[in-house]
């Protein structure tokens, strides 16, 4: 009797299929329940410390202020030296951070700088993993997938990480909570020592670390085609976090209490996942970076509608609908890895994630300045509206630098490129993708 073959995985069991990226998958998510937990707790332990909700809201605040810091100085770490090296040192230097702050008698400002180094190291850690993914699952539609997975996993995260976060600190001290993040680094680095494969560095070591750095965030800058796409991957987001910023005071207006401020801040990580898990699983590669830029131009849309005073229900709405639109990344996942140099990779996907956790900061501060001007609605309008300008100027950026001959899409510091890169389209499934 004939039996059928097994039926291929398809969508993202495709990616999950690949024993080197499972492990990878694993490592991510618990360093990110380590840095949740870690954030909680030691907003925590501050407040209990000095009974200050300055100092404990601080030391919330210090995790973001340092990435721009750590992805521009520190980004040539991550094609200078063999990238597990990388992934597994950045690990262990989180794992010894933590440990430091829960020993007896840690300063505040102590425990207020070891904050900052978590947050100095983790671009370099992002970037790096980003980078490898291509060596992992090609640069085709299986490193668009795992990108995309690793995200869902960090909007999930937004959902129940600070729940279960504090839930643990109902059960333990924020000490023995930090403890807990402890094992979870260490973990990871153990995950990724032994289920990942040692590649030689992406680029030579000459020079000092920083001059190369900066070297680097020039070249990257000054390659015409990665800045539009940089750029389409950091303003969206700069304006897509107003109504987060603004959920608490927008809640009072709405006299929607904790529950419609718990469900305000949820709505949009909601989106996102929905629309990235449809787009990754139910759209060809094709038709995702067909749609990338019509979708970038549209993702804002619906903050406009604040404009008509929405209640609660519409308000949920519209911000599940705004997040579903950032299904758009994945169509520009692809373009980013396909249009960076390779020597380049590491450290344009380093400045990547600083610049965007950074606009992040940028775009919150903004929000508030405005609304103390224009009202909680009119500051989301404005965000809506002037983000939608910003977005259709950078697609038609976009798709001017898409064609041509390869010398007008990768400008450097000193003309054209004299040895452009192969920018035909690959498919994933051409690459061995049993490795990092």
């Amino acid at each position: 009797m004939l039996q059928t073959p097994p039926t291929p995985p398809t969508g993202y069991r495709r990616v999950l299929a690949i024993p080197e990226f499972r492990f990878v998958f694993a490592a991510h998510a618990l360093s990110l329940l380590g840095v949740v937990v870690t954030e909680i707790a030691l907003s925590v332990l501050v407040y209990d410390l000095t009974g200050s909700p300055l100092m404990s809201a601080l030391a919330f605040a210090v995790g973001f202020l340092p990435y721009l810091v750590g992805g521009t100085l520190l980004a040539g770490v991550a094609d200078r030296y063999p990238a597990r090296r990388v992934l597994v040192v950045c690990d262990l230097v989180c794992a010894g951070c933590v440990a430091t702050m829960v020993a007896p008698g840690t300063g505040i400002a102590v425990l207020l700088l070891l904050r900052c180094a978590l947050a100095v190291v983790s671009p370099v850690f992002a970037g790096t993993r980003m980078a490898t993914l291509a060596d992992i699952l090609g640069d085709g539609d299986l490193f668009v997938l795992g990108r995309s997975l690793l995200r869902i996993v960090s909007q999930s995260a937004l959902l129940v990480g600070y729940g279960l976060g504090g839930l643990l600190l109902t059960a333990v001290s924020p000490r023995h909570a930090l403890l807990i993040t402890v094992g979870t680094f260490l973990t990871s680095a153990t995950l990724l020592r032994l289920g990942t494969r040692r590649r030689p560095a992406r680029a030579s070591g000459g020079g000092a670390l920083l001059a190369d750095s900066l070297k680097g965030a020039r070249q990257v800058l000054a390659n015409r085609r990665v800045r539009a796409l940089l750029l389409l991957f950091w303003l969206p987001a700069m304006f897509s976090v107003a109504p987060e910023a603004l959920a608490a005071p927008y809640a009072a207006e709405l006299g929607a209490g904790s529950t419609g401020l718990g469900l305000l801040m949820c709505a949009l990580p909601v989106g996102t996942i929905a629309g990235e898990l449809y787009a990754g699983s139910r759209l060809r590669p094709a038709i995702r970076e067909r749609i990338a830029l019509p979708l970038v131009c549209c993702t804002l849309l619906p903050y406009l509608a604040y404009a008509s005073r929405p209640g609660l229900a519409l308000s949920l709405v519209l911000l599940v609908i705004a997040g579903a639109g950032s299904a758009y990344t994945l169509g520009l996942d692809q373009w980013f890895v396909r249009d960076v140099p390779e020597e380049l990779r590491g450290r344009a996907m380093t400045l990547l994630t600083a610049g965007l956790m950074t606009i992040q900061g940028v775009g919150m501060a903004l929000a508030g300045a405005a609304a103390e001007f224009a009202g909680v609605r009119g500051a989301v309008v404005g965000a809506g509206a002037l983000g939608t300008a910003c977005c259709a100027l950078l697609a038609l950026e976009a798709r001017r630098t898409a064609g041509g001959p390869p010398g007008d899409r990768r400008e450097t510091a000193g003309g054209p490129s004299a040895d452009p890169r192969r920018t035909e389209r690959r498919d994933g499934a051409d690459h061995d993708v049993t490795g990092r």
